[in-house]
């Protein structure tokens, strides 16, 4: 029995380090504002904010439920705080500012889309600076990381 169980993990391993790759763990989390300063500055945008708000969790029903497309119920004040062990995933929100041209948010963006973890543009809004012969923009808005339960 213990064979089977420990052949049964070593056949699963990779194809979950192949999945996990998608996912933040708290380390890359932190590591995130490093990666977008470098993408921002290689195409010549400032990062004025970049905020971290609290984290999510997003418990495995609303998962299954979001996943088949049907409506969540609305939570009452009864409803107890999920435990750790019934999340599926975290998401974490990140409030940020970026100032600069349109051509380089483009390249920028496509370069964090480029990266294997996922990471989502969830609002967005480009102001584009009047008066500004350069043709800057300022953009505003919040992207989200995913980081699976383990990490969190």
């Amino acid at each position: 029995m213990m064979v089977m169980k420990k052949s049964s993990i070593k056949k699963l391993t990779p194809e979950y380090e192949k999945y996990s790759t998608l996912f933040h763990t708290r380390a890359e989390v932190e590591g995130l504002y490093e990666t977008l300063s470098y993408y921002a500055g290689l195409n010549n945008l400032v990062i004025s904010k970049i905020e971290k708000q609290d984290i999510q969790g997003v418990s495995k029903a609303d998962a299954l439920a979001e996943s088949s497309g049907k409506k969540k119920k609305k939570k009452t004040k009864k409803t107890k705080k999920k435990k750790a062990s019934t999340m599926a995933y975290y998401k974490i929100p990140v409030n940020f500012e970026i100032d600069g041209n349109f051509l380089g948010y483009i390249k920028f963006k496509r370069a964090l889309s480029l990266s294997q973890k996922m990471l989502n543009f969830d609002k967005e809004s480009i102001q584009v600076i009047k008066g500004d012969t350069t043709g800057a923009i300022k953009v505003k808005g919040v992207l989200t990381v995913v980081g699976l339960s383990g990490d969190f």
